[in-house]
């Protein structure tokens, strides 16, 4: 038996553009004053240009927030990969692309050699691309995929990501073994696993590939699955998806079997709320699976996927290098490209109790 999932939940609405443009102008300066931040062999200083020490090229890089966990991983083995080899400028664009997009424009007038994007907006990759394009520098995106026909566009420009639809097939791949291995979380014993869905964000390629293909791969191995309520949209974020629980838990607590979240953030703040609930607390007669992705594992967790976050990032530093010494991205590495020709993909690896 298959049941179809619902729709989507938006936690937070999102601002109209125009007040979220008066909002990033406004605050400009001190966006620029507050995260600028000056890392390993070089510094960043606001309104002049990063002192370039002993001929060490300036990276650029720019996460869309400082507050996602897996992106922090990637950022310091980046900056670790890099450290005495290049001067690092570091910005968190706090999940506003307005920002983001400012803050690129800067550090490229204040004479940057490279950029390292992690998008907040993954369809905006033609704007750091084409300010890149014009001062003949390389960009490498990495984490949020942009659509790689932009990238091709720009033949010193890359992406760095995984198989967007391997977490999910690894994540139905672990519903099968769990509820194989334990008939008791099949709670009204009806032969189908009712679960509450958490999804990064309604564009981001890869919320939406582990999204379809968790559910796709269990049914695939027999699993019959039932989706309750709506598909919340939670921003990959821990509080956003403690709200989401909350309003789910009133109408669907007594029948939910699984907690399947698109990452390790939404996962623990559903399990803050199950706590909250007085489950997975230690009492296996009040014990609800828990499965994301990053391989955070931190709480009760029952499986996660690991996203290679050092991995990432080490791939990220030495492609730049070798693009700044005006040589293939991949000399000297262990990647490939994939069957586009413009990215990386770090594989994943599922991680149990």
């Amino acid at each position: 038996m298959e049941h179809s999932a619902g729709g989507r939940y938006p936690v937070r609405a999102r601002g109209q553009v125009k007040e979220r443009v008066v909002n990033a102008r406004k605050n400009h300066i001190l966006w620029a004053l507050l995260l600028c931040v000056s890392v390993l062999a070089g510094g960043c200083e606001t309104g002049r240009a990063p002192e370039k020490k002993a001929g060490l090229p300036v990276i650029g890089v720019f996460l869309y927030s400082e507050d996602d966990v897996y992106v922090s991983l990637v950022s310091q083995a980046l900056r670790t990969a890099l450290e005495g080899r290049a001067v690092v400028v570091l910005h968190h664009a706090r999940a506003d692309q307005i920002v983001q997009n400012d803050q690129i424009s800067e550090v490229l007038k204040q004479g940057a050699d490279a950029l390292a994007v992690n998008l907040v907006e993954p369809y905006t990759a033609s704007m750091p691309l084409k300010e890149a394009q014009t001062r003949k520098i390389p960009v490498v995106f990495f984490n949020r995929e942009p659509d790689l026909s932009t990238i091709k566009t720009y033949d010193k420009a890359a992406f760095v990501g995984t198989e967007a639809r391997e977490a999910g097939e690894i994540q139905g791949r672990i519903i099968q073994e769990l509820w194989r291995a334990h008939p008791r979380y099949d709670r009204n014993g009806d032969g189908i696993v009712q679960y509450v869905l958490l999804q990064g964000n309604s564009e981001s390629p890869e919320a939406l590939a582990r999204t379809e293909f968790s559910v796709k791969e269990a049914r695939r191995l027999g699993v019959a699955m039932q989706q309750l309520g709506e598909t919340f949209i939670c921003d990959w974020d821990r509080e956003q998806a403690r709200q989401a629980m909350r309003v789910f838990w009133p109408v669907h607590g007594k029948s939910v079997e699984l907690v399947l979240s698109n990452n390790d953030s939404m996962a623990l703040g559903a399990l803050d709320v199950l706590k909250e609930q007085g489950y997975n607390t230690g009492n296996p007669e009040k014990f609800l699976p828990v499965i994301g992705v990053d391989a955070i594992r931190k709480g009760d967790m029952s499986a996660t996927v690991r996203q290679d976050g050092e991995g990432m990032g080490r791939a990220v530093a030495e492609m730049l290098l070798n693009a700044v010494a005006h040589k293939d991205f991949l000399d000297g590495l262990p990647h490939t490209w994939d069957a586009s020709g413009v990215a990386v993909r770090i594989p994943y690896a599922p991680i149990r109790p």
